[in-house]
């Protein structure tokens, strides 16, 4: 069975900047405003930190519902897991996203500074060195067979991407510029030597950039 690498739900503004400059235990996303990039899955029915009935349904919540299928592990960078730099000066710190993960899988942090796995829930954090084709096999030997879902942020998804390991890209991009920050693509044109595109907008004001294998 082949196992997919797949990037889901990965949101940039329309000037292709994914995350700010300057990030830190307050600000996660540093100088850019979360909100702007994600509100489009805040807002559907299936968002999972939703504590009220109703939101949207339609494409931007067949999306939201479509992120954990048949996903068996996920890989991101280690500024995705915290703000700290360097050797790790904290093991106390375990993520944002405190005891229950959104992860459900086991997750590979690549970081030149390895420290002990540990498991939160139903989620275990490995950290890992290594070049993408080495954490990628380690992935999906822990994936048992389903994809394995390439979370971000910007500058690990670049580095796939190089070395031509993404199989398929879903990048959601918001209408607002924020001029300066980590940038996907200066174009989504920028892919196409490599992937088909589909594009596809969406009433939230969105546009759905679906990109796969040539």
């Amino acid at each position: 069975m082949n196992q997919l690498l797949r990037v889901m739900n990965f949101g940039v503004s329309s000037d292709g900047i994914g995350a700010g400059e300057d990030q830190s235990l307050e600000r996660p996303f540093g100088h850019v405003d979360p909100g702007r990039l994600f509100a489009w899955a805040g807002a559907t029915a299936s968002w999972p930190m939703r504590t009220a009935p109703g939101g949207s349904r339609g494409i931007d919540d067949y999306f939201t519902r479509d992120f954990a299928r048949n996903i068996g592990a996920e890989i991101m960078g280690r500024n995705k897991f915290g703000p700290q730099r360097g050797s790790w000066q904290d093991h106390e710190w375990r993520g944002w996203w405190g005891e229950e993960p959104p992860f459900h899988t086991p997750v590979f942090v690549m970081t030149h500074h390895e420290r002990p796995s540990f498991t939160l829930s139903d989620t275990t954090f490995h950290f890992v060195d290594g070049d993408p084709a080495a954490v990628l096999d380690q992935a999906r030997d822990a994936a048992q067979g389903k994809d394995v879902r390439l979370g971000g942020g910007v500058s690990t998804i670049r580095q796939f991407l190089d070395a031509d390991l993404v199989d398929t890209l879903h990048v959601v991009v918001s209408p607002v510029e924020f001029g300066s920050g980590l940038r996907l693509w200066q174009s989504p044109d920028e892919l196409l030597d490599r992937f088909h595109l589909e594009v596809v907008p969406s009433p939230s004001g969105v546009t759905h950039h679906l990109f796969w294998r040539r």
